[in-house]
Formats: C-alpha cells, sequence, structure tokens
C-alpha cells in the first residue's frame, strides 16, 4: 500500500443501496413449503429489508437526487457484489471493514472488503473505510491493482463524525458475528455517468462539484434487529454525509449550518430519546412491580383457597367425628337403657329365684324325713374347719371330707366356690337325692344351703376306681364280686331311668362315681350332673340340642357329645365301658376294640384281669358280649336296660353264684364226687369207655369234638357211655348230709 493525501469522491448522479443475502429457502427448503408459504415470506423479507436500509437511504437521499434499493441474492458476498457491479456498470463501490482483531480472528474466511479488493477488476473504483483511514482501488490506475490508503481524514469536524461512522460499523459488524448465518449486506453508490477520481496530491484536481460519500456494511441479521436499532441508526445517519475533500466555501458553510442544524435535532431527539427510555424504565419497573405484586396476591389467594379446602377438610372431619360422637352417646344410652332393664329384669328374675329356692328347701325338709338341714356352724365344727386331714378326696363340684354328725359317720361334699352356677347344681342335687330311695344309690343325709354343703352316708370301701386301679393300697376284687357289683350298679341305674313321672339320667356314670360300702354293695353316687328328662325323644330320632356337654371322656355316650341329646340309653355306654373294665381291670382308652379283637380271636382268656386266676371263662365271654353291645355307637342299637340287660345280667349273676357254691362244697366233697372235665360235683355221672366217671353234660359235650380220654389222653375203643347209678346215688346221700 502507499499512502495518499485527502481524496474527493465523486459526485454521484443516482446511489443505489445494495444488500446481498442468501438465497430465499436456505434454512428451511422451499419443495417442502407450499407456494402461499414461499410469497409469504418474500414479503415478509422484503418489508424487512426496507425497514432495514431505511437509516441508510436517509443518509444519502440528501445530497442525491435518486436513491434506490437493491437486493441481491448469493451465496458469496463478495462475488455476488463484484458480480453486481459489473453487471449494472458501478463506477465507485464503498465499503465498510471490520476494525478489530476478535472480528479477524472470527473469521474463517477473508471478510467482504478484502475479498472484493482482491476479486475486483479494474472497471470500477473501490473506496473501504477503515478505522478512520480510507483504502482506495482506482479503476484505470497506471499500476493496475495497486492501492492507496489515505492515513487521515482532513478536518478535526470531520474526524469526529468519522469516527461517529466508525462507531456505528463496529456495533454493525458485532451484530453481523451475532449471527452464525453468512448473509450480509452491502451498500454501493453507482453513477450513471463516469466517475471522476482526484487526489490531493494532483494539482489540478476539481474541488467544487464532487463530495465524499460513506456506505455502511450490515449483516443479515440487521432486517430482525427491531425499531430500536433502525432509530439509532436513523439518528447517527444524519451526520454520515461529510465532506472528504475540498468544496465550495457556499457548500461548506451551508453544510456546516446544516450540521449544527441536525446537532440540535439530534441532541433534542436523544434527550426525547432518553427521557422516553427512562419512562420505559418507569413503566418496565411499575409493570415488573404491580406483576410481582400480582404474582404475591395470587400466592395469597392459592394459600388462602388452600388453607379454605383444609379447613373444610378437617370441619367435615370434625362434623363426622361429631356425628359419630353423638351416635356413640346415643348407643351408649340405648345400651345403658338396656343394661338398667336387663339388671332390673335379672334382679327379679334373681327375687323369683330366691324364692323358688327357698320353696325348694321347704319342700325337701317337708317330704323327706332322713334330710335334715345343718347349720354352718354344725359343718364347720364336724370337719374342724375344713382341715385338710379330714379331706378323703375331690368330687366333680368340690372336696369331700369324712366327719361324723349325729353320732354317724358321714362323707360332707362342699361345692366350689368358683363353679359355675354352683347354687342351682346344689340346689339340684338336693331336690333329686332327697327323693331317692334305693339300696344301689348313695343315701343323702342332709344338706347345709349357706355353704354350699351335702351330706351322704360314709361308704368304708371308697369308690370302685380305687378298687380296680389302686390295687397298692386295696385287695384286688374277687371276681364274683365283680360280676355281683355290675348287677347292683345296673338295678340302681334302672332306678333312676324308671323314676315316675320322669326319668332321670344321670350323664356321668364312671367308677369313680361308684362307691363301695364294708360289704361291697355298689352304690352310685354324685349325682351332680343328674338330669330330670320332661320330654323323652325316642332311640331311632336324632335331635340337635344346644345343651350343654356333661360327663367324663371314655364313658360319655359318642351320640350325645355330637348332638347334646341326652337319653335314658346315654348311660348305657358308661355301663358297658365299666363292665369290660371290671372283666380287664384296665384303662377304658381302647379297651372296646381290644375286647372286640379278643372275642373274634377267642383270646379273651388272655386279656382278663390277672389277679384273678380261676375266671369263669364262658360266664366272663357272656358279660364281655353284653358290655360291647352295651357301648354301641348310637342309642338304637343299644339294649333296653330293663327289659333285656338286667335280665341277662340275673342269668349270669346266678350261674357264677352256682359255680361259687359248687366250688365251696367241692372243696368238702370227696375227690371221686368231682367231674375230671367240670371240676365240680356230679349230679348226673355217667360211665366212659376208659372206665373215668364224668358229669353227663360235660361228657357228651367232649365227645362232640374229640375221641380220646380226657383224662389218660389214649383213643377211646368206642364212644358209648353207661350212667353210674350206685356213684349218684352216693353223691344225693352225701349232699343230705351237708345240708
Amino acid at each position: 500500500f502507499r499512502s495518499l493525501g485527502p481524496v474527493d469522491l465523486p459526485r454521484a448522479d443516482a446511489v443505489d443501496l445494495c444488500l446481498v443475502g442468501g438465497e430465499a429457502g436456505e434454512r428451511v427448503p422451499v419443495a417442502r413449503a407450499g407456494h402461499g408459504v414461499v410469497e409469504a415470506y418474500s414479503r415478509d423479507r422484503h418489508a424487512r429489508v426496507q425497514e432495514a436500509l431505511l437509516p441508510f437511504r436517509r443518509l444519502v437521499c440528501r445530497g442525491f437526487a435518486q436513491v434506490e434499493t437493491v437486493v441481491v441474492e448469493g451465496d458469496c458476498v463478495a462475488e455476488t457484489l463484484v458480480r453486481y457491479a459489473a453487471e449494472s456498470g458501478v463506477r465507485s463501490l464503498v465499503l465498510g471493514s471490520g476494525s478489530f482483531r476478535w472480528f479477524h480472528r472470527v473469521m474463517s474466511s477473508p471478510d467482504v472488503p478484502t475479498a472484493v479488493l482482491k476479486t475486483t477488476q479494474n472497471a470500477c473504483n473501490v473506496f473501504v473505510v477503515c478505522k478512520r483511514r480510507l483504502i482506495v482501488k482506482v479503476a484505470g490506475h497506471p499500476q493496475a491493482g495497486s492501492m492507496c490508503r489515505v492515513q487521515t481524514v482532513m478536518s478535526g469536524t470531520n474526524l469526529s463524525i468519522h469516527s461517529i461512522t466508525h462507531k456505528a460499523f463496529a456495533e454493525t459488524q458485532m451484530s453481523l458475528l451475532s449471527d452464525s448465518s453468512t448473509e450480509a449486506e452491502t451498500l454501493s453508490v453507482s453513477s450513471g455517468s463516469q466517475a471522476r477520481c482526484s487526489y490531493s496530491a494532483s494539482s489540478d484536481a476539481s474541488a467544487g462539484s464532487e463530495s465524499s460519500v460513506l456506505v455502511h456494511i450490515v449483516s443479515g441479521d440487521a432486517l430482525q434487529a427491531g425499531t430500536d436499532v433502525n432509530q439509532r441508526y436513523d439518528s447517527h445517519s444524519l451526520l454520515k454525509k461529510v465532506p472528504y475533500g475540498a468544496s465550495n466555501s457556499s457548500d461548506e458553510c451551508q453544510s456546516v449550518d446544516e450540521v449544527e442544524k441536525l446537532r440540535k435535532e439530534l441532541k433534542e431527539t436523544l434527550v426525547m430519546y432518553d427521557k422516553a427510555c427512562d419512562d420505559l424504565v418507569h413503566a418496565k419497573k411499575k409493570i415488573q412491580v404491580l406483576s410481582n405484586e400480582c404474582s404475591e396476591e395470587a400466592r395469597k389467594v392459592e394459600n388462602a383457597l388452600r388453607k379454605e379446602k383444609i379447613l373444610k377438610q378437617l370441619a367435615a372431619d370434625e362434623k363426622a367425628k361429631h356425628l359419630e360422637a353423638i351416635n356413640e352417646v346415643e348407643q351408649a344410652k340405648r345400651s345403658f337403657t338396656r343394661e338398667a332393664y336387663s339388671k332390673h329384669k335379672a334382679e327379679m328374675v334373681g327375687c323369683i329365684i330366691s324364692l323358688d329356692k327357698e320353696k325348694i328347701v321347704d319342700a325337701i325338709l317337708s317330704t323327706s324325713k332322713n334330710c335334715r338341714r345343718y347349720s354352718k356352724h354344725e359343718i364347720e365344727l364336724a370337719t374342724d374347719n375344713f382341715s385338710e386331714a379330714r379331706k378323703i378326696g375331690e368330687g366333680g363340684y368340690g372336696n369331700v371330707y369324712r366327719c361324723t354328725l349325729d353320732h354317724i359317720e358321714v362323707a360332707v361334699k362342699i361345692i366350689q366356690q368358683d363353679s359355675t352356677d354352683k347354687t342351682d347344681e346344689f340346689l339340684k342335687e338336693v331336690e333329686i337325692l332327697s327323693q331317692l330311695h334305693h339300696p344301689n344309690l348313695v343315701l343323702l343325709i342332709g344338706f347345709c344351703p349357706e355353704i354350699g354343703c351335702l351330706v351322704y352316708e360314709y361308704l368304708e370301701n371308697g369308690s370302685l376306681e380305687d378298687q380296680l386301679l389302686n390295687n397298692k393300697k386295696h385287695q384286688p376284687l374277687h371276681w364274683f364280686l365283680r360280676f355281683r357289683i355290675i348287677f347292683q350298679v345296673s338295678c340302681g341305674l334302672a332306678f333312676l331311668h324308671g323314676r315316675k313321672p320322669e326319668p332321670i339320667v344321670h350323664r356321668d356314670l364312671k367308677p369313680a362315681n361308684i362307691l363301695l360300702d364294708k360289704n361291697y354293695v355298689g352304690k352310685i353316687g354324685d349325682a351332680g350332673f343328674a338330669k330330670v328328662i320332661s320330654d323323652l325323644i325316642p332311640d331311632w330320632q336324632t335331635e340337635y340340642t344346644d345343651t350343654i356337654v356333661a360327663g367324663t371322656m371314655y364313658y360319655m355316650d359318642p351320640e350325645y357329645q355330637q348332638t347334646g341329646t341326652v337319653r335314658p340309653k346315654s348311660d348305657l355306654f358308661g355301663l358297658g365301658v365299666i363292665i369290660l373294665q371290671m372283666l380287664t381291670g384296665k384303662h377304658p382308652n381302647g379297651l372296646i376294640v381290644s375286647v372286640e379283637n379278643a372275642i373274634k380271636s377267642r383270646s379273651l382268656p388272655y386279656i382278663l384281669d390277672r389277679t384273678q386266676t380261676d375266671w369263669p371263662v364262658a360266664e366272663a365271654e357272656m358279660l364281655a358280649k353284653l358290655g360291647l353291645r352295651c357301648t354301641a355307637l348310637k342309642c338304637r342299637d343299644r339294649p333296653d336296660l330293663e327289659s333285656e340287660v338286667l335280665p341277662e345280667l340275673e342269668e349270669i349273676l346266678h350261674r357264677v353264684s352256682s359255680i361259687v357254691n359248687m366250688r365251696n362244697l367241692n372243696s368238702r366233697a370227696p375227690s371221686h364226687f368231682i367231674c375230671p372235665i367240670a371240676q365240680g360235683l356230679m349230679d348226673d355221672p355217667y360211665v366212659a369207655a376208659d372206665g373215668h366217671t364224668y358229669e353227663h353234660h360235660a361228657i357228651k359235650d367232649w365227645l362232640r369234638k374229640h375221641r380220646v380220654s380226657p383224662i389218660t389222653r389214649c383213643k377211646l375203643p368206642n364212644l358209648s357211655i353207661i350212667p353210674n347209678h350206685s356213684l349218684h346215688a352216693a353223691i344225693q346221700q352225701w349232699k343230705k348230709s351237708q345240708t
């Protein structure tokens, strides 16, 4: 480059404001948009171009008669601008250039002025304004392609004006860099006639008719900058037409006056603009404050609504609780009323029951001559205040004490204080037992209602359970006594079932409730579970009731356990278990099945009580079969006590009694009077083929099964038997002598 003096720009007859941008549809393909969309986009783009170039149009319209706006589309701004200048015959091209270092660093390719200076031909002059300097490339210069640099603009006034232009140019360049788009807008000045350019170094340069024009480069994003930017460019553009070379004094004065006038207008405009900006700032602040207040009020309203909702929910909950409390109070009132009514009713019922009890006691005392009422003091004195030394056992409802009352040894039974319905059970037992008098029932001597005391006759040999299962303290019962006790218990049970007008069911018949006196006479005791049957249910009918089941496991009727229906035959199950226990001396658990299997396998003698060695096997088997019949699961399958059980027991007892009597006689009779088979005194002796004498029915049964002698085990020559009359006469004579 070479430095030149001040340069006078040629006077142009017409100015073209040229804007170079990318083709429409660069970011959105046109093919994808409709025809209407493209037209709307073109109209909007043209409007924004006119608005963006308005400050430059105002700048140049003051000194030029004709100003046109040209929009040229192309990908490369420099090439497009050079091509347009060549095609349109532009003689002078004025460009602005970036002057900041960061601008050159950011630019990945040469800026537009540099590219234009390199690519343009000598057809037009190129003026590049850069950092208070003017770079000129003159068309038709002798040194083609050479450029000159004007170091400084001439006057101070021009210098200051150029600085304003440079500032506007820098701001425009910044707006250019804010977008990644490659679009740029360039202002160009063209002249219809041949432009003239003179340098200050030549003396013949014309100075009167030529003036300078400053043209600025604007990025494509300035189209969207808005009204504020356009106003800023408009206010500054008024100062951009300044002279670069010498001019006529009149024009210069006119220009100075015009500049001063414009300065004043600009100053006023700036003051108004600043005031408008201040007003705008204040308005924005007020708007912000009002917006904040509105937001705060909205939050308060929202919080109030939320609190109102919560309070409504709390009120609803409290109301529900209040209603629930009212309902509970109402229910409590109704419950209290019912309880009061029930209490009053219970008191009335209690009074009635008390009167009934008094009537029962009076009836007992009036009807039973043997039943006496004892006082509490008499009972405490007789039992030494219920001393443990006098305690002999525990019943189903209390302890039993042995003592003496009225010079009679008695057993006092105290009902437990915590027993349920103890008074009712006490009076029930008193009422029942006071009316029962049988040799096989425990006799009730008296009672004491104050302490719930029953006075029974004392039985020396205790209970049947102690005799069977506690052999260490007692001698084993003889088998004959067992047969007799079974018959006696059956007689006492038949008396209870045959009571008129209503039968009595014991419901708890077991060995512990069968007591033995000093002669081993069996008596039924503990009638606390006894139940009077008013409506007798047939044995074949099954009826389910709500009766509380009473009794002891293993002795309780299974049908009674399941249905709660009690019948006289319910006691037969316990009697059958007692019969099997008397024969075997074993615990009742699994005893029924054991006896059944023994009878089926003909091994009954092996399960009989081994404390007795001379069991009558035939009679024991008859008694065992009767006991199994009594333990049938259903009442209808059990025999009748009065018509079946008692006659069969009586026959068995008669037979065992004969055996006992016979054995007593056999112990004193001569040995040849005894049958070798039956081991008893012979009534009808016969002589067999082996020469020995036997009882007629015994040898006859033997010969049906065997052909050998019962004594020698040798084969008999024949099976004939002959009566032994002489021995028969001797036996009869001996019997008479014994009686």
